[in-house]
């Protein structure tokens, strides 16, 4: 079932844009998806700061009656095959009660008509093997596994803590 949905970009220095994409990102990262732990207050304290200072750092906030219920934060890469740009979603999120309504697609186009405009090639994203709902609204899409040819495989996505 589709909601009414309006999505605006994340101005980091309006307190109640800060506020909305604190409590949004704080639900995802205590979710089992997110991790399952609240943000530090340090974290708290600093990110809208940090994203504000970050080039090209974007974000998008959706609304249903007024309501937070999503966001997605980008952060811009380079293509090097392409000697393009390209946008890297790097949290999307959507509040549990309005999951399934089109708010990750309407926060997924909002990303795509800015990178578009920005004339990057395309977008990534990384997702968790055991998220299926995730999954199935990237492939609606038009996400797809990353891989050169069948020889060589797919990507991986790979992490080591500093």
């Amino acid at each position: 079932m589709q909601c009414s949905i309006s999505v605006r970009t994340v101005d980091y220095l309006n307190p109640t844009d800060r506020a909305d994409l604190l409590t949004i990102l704080d639900m995802y990262a205590r979710d089992p998806m997110g991790g399952g732990d609240e943000l530090s207050p340090e974290v708290k304290a600093r990110l809208c700061d940090d994203l504000a200072k970050f080039p090209g750092a974007m974000s998008w906030l959706a609304y249903s009656d007024g309501r937070p219920v999503g966001l997605l934060n980008a952060m811009p890469g380079y293509s090097t095959f392409k000697a393009r740009p390209l946008m890297n979603v790097h949290d999307i999120a959507v509040i549990p009660s309005f999951r399934g309504q089109g708010v990750g697609q309407a926060l997924l186009g909002a990303l795509e008509t800015y990178a578009r405009k920005q004339g990057c090639c395309k977008l990534t994203l990384e997702v968790l093997s055991g998220n299926q709902g995730a999954q199935a609204s990237y492939a609606r899409f038009g996400f797809a596994q990353y891989e050169l040819s069948a020889l060589t495989g797919q990507a991986l996505f790979m992490q080591k803590w500093l």
